[in-house]
């Protein structure tokens, strides 16, 4: 068997480092809600990214948009792709594990589907992406259990803020489809910024962030958030993007969602059900399914 090139190896790598990151931004966050409520701590964790994407923006010399509707644009960017999304997840995670937040949180290319086929009237899937859709979803239930489908159980609408947070991020992908032709960091710190504006009033009015008293673990886990998971984390996949293609990184959420799983039970010592791990591999297999990665075997007609 022939070994990778020097270059892909190092892209790999570099996935497989971005889906520790995404992975890990679940366990930060479990850590951080503990004494940060989560508006502030959303805020928090954008205001460090942003800062650090438009330093990087600056230093590159990026061009930046000039057309108000284009800030219009990267306003509902930031709203879908950062502050709504982060605001779910967060509180959500008040109410459930981080590893279960983190395998609901694998759906957006399920969304994805279901919005580009029923609202945009896309009908290039067939068969195959429709069996991956349903195969996703089965496991998502198996994850929520009965007592979701029976509207019972304390956890349930924590469970819903996270895949709420997974529909804002398959809305924000398809948006983001309008900003091909400008440069994808000046798009992530222009969204973030925004996204972080969005928050303080948010953080002022719901937290009166100046009577917390948050603990050392929960600060640092905050500046991990804003430093890891958020502004080096986004540099990195703007890099796969162009090296390994979209498909190429939507696989390490596949991995992603492995490594919350594990840090979860390491760190927080989260329990590992065999209902999570049957979840995780229908909503790995379904999102391969959606995405081309994996194809079903097709019964040829007879002659």
């Amino acid at each position: 068997m022939s070994q990778p090139s020097p270059r892909k190896a190092t892209e790999i790598g570099l996935l497989i480092l971005l889906s520790f990151l995404w992975g890990a931004s679940f366990t930060l966050t479990e850590v951080a809600v503990e004494t940060i409520p989560p508006a502030t701590m959303v805020f928090g964790r954008l205001s460090i990214g942003a800062a650090l994407l438009m330093l990087m923006a600056f230093w590159r010399g990026a061009t930046f948009p000039r057309s108000p509707s284009r800030w219009g644009q990267l306003l509902v960017q930031g709203i879908f792709q950062s502050a709504l999304p982060f605001t779910l997840i967060s509180w959500g995670q008040q109410h459930i594990d981080s590893g279960l937040a983190s395998l609901l949180n694998t759906t957006p290319p399920l969304f994805v589907f279901l919005i580009g086929f029923f609202l945009l009237r896309d009908r290039a899937a067939g068969m195959q992406q429709f069996a991956g859709i349903l195969l996703g979803f089965a496991g998502v239930l198996i994850i929520m259990g009965p007592a979701a489908l029976a509207g019972e159980g304390s956890s349930v609408a924590g469970q819903l803020a996270v895949i709420g947070a997974s529909l804002c991020y398959a809305t924000a992908a398809l948006y983001a489809r309008r900003f091909s032709d400008q440069s994808p960091v000046v798009t992530a710190a222009c969204s973030m910024t925004f996204a972080a504006l969005l928050m303080l009033p948010l953080s002022i009015l719901a937290d009166d962030p100046a009577s917390l008293s948050p603990s050392l673990s929960a600060i640092t886990a905050v500046m991990a958030l804003g430093v890891f998971s958020t502004a080096i984390a986004m540099t990195i996949y703007f890099r796969l993007v162009r090296t390994l293609g979209p498909l190429g990184v939507a696989t390490g959420g596949y991995m992603r969602a492995g490594f919350s799983v594990v840090l979860g039970a390491l760190l927080l010592g989260e329990a590992l059900s065999g209902a999570l791990l049957a979840g995780l591999v229908l909503i790995f297999a379904g999102v391969a399914i959606v995405t081309g990665l994996l194809k079903l075997p097709v019964r040829q007609a007879a002659a």
